[in-house]
Order: C-alpha cells, then sequence, then structure tokens
C-alpha cells in the first residue's frame, strides 16, 4: 500500500515546489515597477474601446500610463482622460488619441503635426530648446484656454525636466492649422508642420481643447525615448 502511494505522494510534492516557484516567479515579476506596468497595461490595454476610431499601439499605450497613475496620485491633473500623441507613425495617419480612462472609450483619434525641424513625414529629432522648431516628447499637463494668432489654443505645461520643462516659455501650445488635414497631405504627400506645436484640424479644434483643457495628462511617445518605470525626469 505504501507503495502504491509513493507516486501520487511525489507528485504531490512535485507540483507544491513548482508551484511555488511559480509563485515566486509572478511575485518577484509583479514586484518590480516595471513588470507591474506592462502587466496593468496589457490588461487596460485589452480594455480600450475603439468604437469608431483605431486604438494607439499597445507600446505606447503602456508608456503613457506611467505617466497618468503617476499625475493621478498627486493631484496633478483633474480628469480621467488621457492624450496619446504617437510619433513613432507617419504624420499621414492619425496619430492622436483622447482616452476616457474611467470607461475606457476612445473618444477622438485624430491628426497631429510635429515641428519643422523634427522631420518631414515621420518624426526623428526633438528638442527643449526655444527657437529649435522642433517637438519635444513625455509628459504634460494641460492648461488654460486663450485666443491666440491660430485662434482657439491651449497651453501646455511640460512636466519633464530637461525634456519638456520649456513649454510654456517656448509658446508649446495645442492649436488650429489648416495644414493638418487630408487635404493638405494629398497635395503635398504628406501634414503640415509646425514650429513645434501639436497642432491639430481647424474643425476639431474647439471640441478637442474644450475636452481636454484644464488638468488632463497628454504624452507625446516616440520609442527613441522610453520609461520602463523610470520616473526620474518627471518633475
Amino acid at each position: 500500500m505504501k507503495y502504491r502511494l509513493l507516486p501520487l505522494v511525489l507528485f504531490f510534492l512535485f507540483s507544491f515546489t513548482t508551484n511555488n516557484k511559480i509563485k515566486s516567479y509572478t511575485l518577484d515579476k509583479v514586484g518590480s515597477k516595471v513588470s507591474s506596468v506592462e502587466i496593468e497595461a496589457e490588461s487596460l490595454y485589452s480594455q480600450l474601446r475603439g468604437n469608431q476610431f483605431s486604438l494607439p499601439t499597445c507600446e505606447s499605450f503602456t508608456e503613457a500610463i506611467t505617466g497618468f497613475y503617476q499625475f493621478k496620485e498627486r493631484g496633478l491633473i483633474q480628469k480621467d482622460l488621457l492624450t496619446i500623441i504617437d510619433f513613432s507613425l507617419s504624420s499621414n495617419v492619425k496619430r492622436l488619441w483622447i482616452i476616457d480612462m474611467a470607461t475606457k472609450n476612445v473618444l477622438m483619434n485624430t491628426y497631429v503635426s510635429h515641428g519643422r525641424n523634427t522631420g518631414e513625414e515621420f518624426a526623428n529629432s526633438f528638442s527643449n530648446e526655444n527657437s529649435s522648431f522642433k517637438s519635444s516628447l513625455g509628459f504634460y499637463t494641460t492648461a488654460e484656454v486663450y485666443q491666440g494668432k491660430h485662434g482657439l489654443s491651449l497651453k501646455l505645461d511640460g512636466q519633464e525636466k530637461g525634456v519638456n520643462d520649456k513649454a510654456r516659455a517656448r509658446g508649446i501650445v495645442m492649436h488650429a492649422a489648416d495644414y493638418v488635414s487630408p487635404e493638405f497631405i494629398k497635395n503635398n504627400k504628406r501634414l503640415g508642420r509646425s514650429q513645434g506645436c501639436p497642432a491639430v484640424p481647424v474643425e476639431l479644434t474647439p471640441q478637442i481643447v474644450d475636452m481636454i483643457k484644464d488638468k488632463s495628462c497628454l504624452f507625446i511617445y516616440h520609442p527613441s525615448r522610453t520609461y520602463k518605470g523610470d520616473y526620474k525626469t518627471i518633475l
């Protein structure tokens, strides 16, 4: 009888040891900032509903939620809206998304410009310096609305030291531009470019500005810069 039970005992011992190893590995993986963010991002990404819009890439979304949740914890944002601009994509495609993180619904997907010295069709060079006419990457909080030379505009506060913290001084704002349109792409083979501002289509500007103004999170993504749980640059 004892010998008949031996295989069963060995099986349970093996299962217990293996399960403990798996649990230990899982805890180690989840215990790190990097992995916990990635695991949560994958789960949240699977819940996104595009409705009539496309979804952002999982990579840009994963990076974006690092700052979004940090801003929420610190009280820097007052809305559950996350705006993602993906500069890894061609300027000829819709690469701006506004996501309601409470409902997981994509509210907007449209075109957005990059700076004239950041690249032609693709964005590949970025700067925090005045008069560079380049876009700046990273995390921003949206601020006040005003009427400027481009009409209705939205001020942006860069939240990363040395990366985009000169945005307000540089006059980097969200504004309307007639060169952000399918017609411009058709005639010029690429979207128009700004002096560094994320310009958006004229007809959508009032809706976009009203939606994200007054302390929401905006993130400009490019794979040349990743976070992976490292928040050192965020102010």
